[in-house]
């Protein structure tokens, strides 16, 4: 073996020598990499799981919405003809609270003149009872009418207890 052959065995020796370190090196980053890789599909595991599990959970709260949506459809179509009986009945007591409070101011007016007629016999409110039964029981007459025509009557039939 000539100089020349040992100096070419002695040069790969060093540059083996030198890319030693730099495989050292690479053999680190490829355990580390293949560890990462195991984790990687772990996490990839779990992230299909969650997937799947989110989906389900947004199948299930759209069906509890559409649910809700309907028992809410429902209880406003039971509401409707409530409502609208509702406002029937406020325009027509707002229509008899008027006519009621027209009575009363007849009625606010007339008692001055009542105060100054001469007091009713008790035998004598009889008839003004009857005549003001009658008047009381015409058809078309509210409740509220009723009791204020009654209330009218028993305070003329008794005028000193007030």
């Amino acid at each position: 073996m000539g100089t020349l052959e040992w100096m070419l065995q002695v040069a790969v020796i060093a540059l083996l020598g030198a890319a030693l370190p730099y495989v050292l090196r690479l053999e680190r980053a490829l355990r580390a990499l293949r560890q990462d890789r195991g984790a990687l599909e772990g996490s990839a595991a779990g992230l299909a799981e969650a997937t799947r599990m989110a989906e389900a959970a947004s199948l299930r709260l759209r069906a509890s919405a559409e649910t809700a949506g309907r028992q809410v459809a429902e209880k406003l179509a039971a509401a409707e003809p409530l409502r609208d009986d509702l406002h029937y009945l406020v325009e027509r007591a707002e229509g008899l609270a008027d006519r009621l409070d027209g009575l009363v101011r007849q009625a606010r007016a007339a008692a001055p003149a009542l105060g100054a007629a001469a007091p009713v016999p008790a035998g004598a409110a009889a008839p003004l009872l009857h005549g003001a039964a009658a008047t009381m029981s015409a058809p078309g007459r509210s409740r509220a009418e009723q009791d204020l025509l009654r209330a009218l009557v028993q305070r003329r039939a008794s005028p000193g207890e007030a």
